[in-house]
């Protein structure tokens, strides 16, 4: 269950069959290229983009994470070897069951997303996008709970966790500018 302290990461569903792929099979897939420095999170919550018709501009759905690996396009999809992206590598997240919000959480403002960190406690209270950006002091302590899974992640001491989660980068991941960012 979703716990306020939760670490939640906000990932674009692109199209309708990629709902469809959570709900039947239980994964998502995040190209390598692009993925976030850390997909260790507890819970996934899946942005539907315009492509989704009436059910776009929101967050409906979350699951919680169990476990990821990387792996290769072709692996994903069998039936697409042809693929120009056939050999790329991919983050494929296991995940639970897909758990539908009580409201959703609507994009409002923001149209474009591809990710954004959050925590359970503003996930469960956010009503729009915008809700969803941690502030203040609750910063600090994400910015820590990013920090300290990197290091679990990376080899903790034996991986500088700075290599992976730099202020700039975290800062852009928060939702806040170089100049506000903890040090």
């Amino acid at each position: 269950m979703l716990q306020p302290e939760s670490l939640v990461l906000v990932c674009l569903l692109p199209e309708p069959r990629d709902l469809e792929i959570v709900k039947l099979l239980g994964w998502y897939r995040i190209p390598l290229r692009t993925a976030p420095k850390l997909v260790d999170v507890d819970y996934l919550a899946f942005y539907q983009p315009l492509t989704f018709g009436d059910k776009g501009s929101r967050i409906e759905y979350i699951a919680r994470v169990k476990g990821h690996e990387l792996t290769t396009r072709a692996e994903l999809f069998k039936d697409e070897t042809g693929h120009p992206r056939a050999n790329e590598e991919y983050y494929k997240i296991q995940l639970g069951n897909l758990e539908e919000l009580a409201t959703p959480i609507l994009a409002d403002k923001w149209k474009r997303l591809t990710f954004l960190y959050t925590t359970g406690e503003y996930l469960l209270s956010a009503r729009n996008f915008q809700d969803l950006v941690v502030r203040s002091d609750e910063r600090q302590a994400l910015w820590q709970a990013l920090r300290e899974r990197a290091g679990m992640v990376y080899g903790g001491e034996e991986q500088p966790v700075d290599s992976f989660l730099d202020e700039e980068w975290l800062a852009t991941l928060l939702g806040i500018s170089g100049s506000q960012s903890p040090e």
